[in-house]
């Protein structure tokens, strides 16, 4: 079946069983939140000389016409926040940090404002749009109180201990060169900005251009809590032709995407040796043990499988279900499934919204058809909903998958995921390791002690246990990240900030130098050093 046949056969299906969530009455339209007026006052940070536009997925008209970027236009957008960054790092790192609580403050306040936007751009629920309030305002709060305390100067102990006296320091890396998702269009964008900000750097952002307006609002916001603007640059533009040219001009790249495109990243970035931090893409694992709440796996398995339709990176797309427990769960799972209330109004309600572009439709439809084609039995979902939008697809589950189907390996990024069923823990962790991606992980037990001892065993940069990304990924204080094909280094956290510095060691050396002296000649020296030596290590000092 080609991928057209299998978008074909998807789309003219005939409608599914999940139920369309009701619109209230005045509930607003793109009309009303994208107004001529909200577009001039965003998109007036943007360095471009060409035009583009962006697009809603409920329904695929155009939200707004917006400035498209040149590579010269990208060097003038670093020239800018070059010359706006040393006078934004000398200010205190206190005074930095004091714009991202005011800058937590105002989303809070005016949430409704950036809710309405990441709708329209993404065509998610409101409830998953708020996720990305919930983690934006947490990351703001996080280190706009704990900068100072990351960024401070440290005291080391010197080679030769009271004669020595070391101090490692922290210096901003300069301007960071951020391109960012549209999946998550205001976490993915400042969320991971703003411990680049208060950290003394400026920040040129490449956001995809169909999710442009979120991260424009972010950035007027950001303003209007004390930001310089020259220190926050905004270009758009096509990914192969902006992005690269992004990399050519950053001290340091902040990369979230494909892992195609990580690859791509990394080796511009390495060419020009600066540095490079990548969340790449994921095929994330459930495990349901067999001692584990079946009620709430079932119910903690809607929100893990199908939050934003399924287009998030650290989203379960395979579940491992015991074979003790798996009539019992798939049961419940299935039916919390087809309860799932589809929607595309700017309000509460609906379990699940669109997805994003045709690009995703065809490869969850292709995935699906491709399956059940060859054997995969669907236990809900199936069929794309164009009586509600043309990119909604019903949230899917299939059993029964196994290699060489596309979807049992390959990250489809959508409301799929597929059913294994196994025997003992080391069956199944092995299984959960068997991808090259490393991103995300989620075990449920009814025994804490047992979960922490699987989770030890996977080979992930997140686990959660009896949950299925959120209490990970919301605990700021830890790093987030994928190992293996799933990226290099970590958002959150203290690696999350100091990333965006370079490390420098000042020491001073005190009353006599680290060389023969007093009449010492050179073999003395190495005689006398010998004996500090051993009894620097007989007093156990480092």
């Amino acid at each position: 079946m080609t991928d057209s046949q299998a978008l074909t056969s998807t789309s003219a299906a005939a409608v599914g069983t999940n139920p369309v969530a009701a619109a209230p009455a005045g509930v607003r339209t793109a009309a009303d939140v994208v107004t001529p007026e909200v577009i001039a006052q965003l998109t007036r940070g943007v360095v471009g000389s060409g035009r583009t536009a962006n697009h809603t997925p409920f329904t695929g008209e155009k939200l707004a016409d917006l400035p498209q970027s040149t590579p010269e236009d990208v060097a003038t957008a670093f020239e800018r926040a070059r010359a706006a960054q040393p006078v934004w790092a000398a200010l205190p790192v206190r005074e930095r940090a004091a714009v991202l609580l005011r800058f937590h403050d105002l989303v809070i306040g005016r949430q409704s404002e950036v809710l309405d936007l990441i709708q329209l751009e993404t065509g998610k629920a409101r409830l998953h749009a708020h996720e990305e309030v919930q983690a934006v305002a947490v990351a703001a709060r996080h280190y706009g109180r704990k900068a100072a305390a990351y960024l401070k100067p440290k005291r080391h102990t010197g080679v030769v201990p009271a004669l020595t006296k070391v101090t490692e320091l922290r210096q901003p890396r300069g301007v960071v060169g951020q391109i960012a998702p549209w999946n998550y269009p205001f976490e993915l964008s400042v969320g991971d900005a703003l411990p680049a900000f208060v950290s003394g750097n400026a920040v040129v952002m490449k956001p995809d251009t169909e999710t442009a307006l979120t991260a424009l609002w972010a950035r007027d916001l950001l303003i209007e809590a004390g930001l310089p603007a020259e220190v926050f640059q905004v270009v758009l533009g096509e990914g192969p032709v902006v992005g690269p040219e992004v990399v050519k001009h950053a001290d340091y790249v902040s990369f979230t995407g494909s892992t195609r495109t990580g690859r791509e990243v990394a080796q511009g970035a390495a060419a020009r040796l600066v540095g490079v931090s990548l969340e790449l893409g994921g095929k994330n694992a459930m495990l349901v043990l067999e001692d584990a709440d079946v009620e709430k796996a079932a119910a903690g398995a809607v929100r893990a499988c199908f939050s934003s339709a399924g287009q998030l990176c650290i989203s379960i797309e395979r579940l491992y279900v015991h074979e003790s427990v798996a009539d019992a769960f798939v049961e419940r799972f299935a039916a919390r499934t087809k309860a799932m209330r589809l929607g595309n109004s700017l309000a509460y309600g609906a379990d699940m919204g669109s997805l994003v572009g045709e690009r995703q439709l065809e490869t969850v439809s292709r995935h699906v058809a491709e399956a059940v084609e060859k054997g995969a039995k669907l236990v809900a979902g199936g069929v794309a909903r164009p009586d509600i939008g043309p990119l909604f697809y019903e949230p899917t589950i299939l059993d029964g998958v196994e290699a060489p189907m596309a979807v049992c390996t390959e990250e489809t990024f959508g409301p799929v995921v597929s059913i294994y069923h196994f025997r003992d823990e080391d069956e199944v962790v092995e299984l959960a390791n068997a991808t090259p991606y490393g991103l995300n992980s989620s075990v449920w037990t009814k025994d804490g002690r047992r979960g922490h001892r699987v989770a030890a065993r996977l080979r992930t940069g997140t686990v959660n246990i009896n949950e299925g990304y959120a209490p990970a990924y919301g605990s700021v204080q830890s790093p987030m990240g994928g190992m293996k094909d799933s990226g290099l280094g970590r958002r959150h956290g203290s690696e999350g900030i100091l990333k965006y510095t370079e490390a420098q060691t000042v020491a001073q050396q005190r009353l006599i130098p680290l060389a023969p002296s007093f009449g010492m000649d050179d073999e003395k020296y190495a005689a006398f050093m010998s004996r500090s030596l051993k009894a620097m290590k007989a007093f156990r000092l480092r």
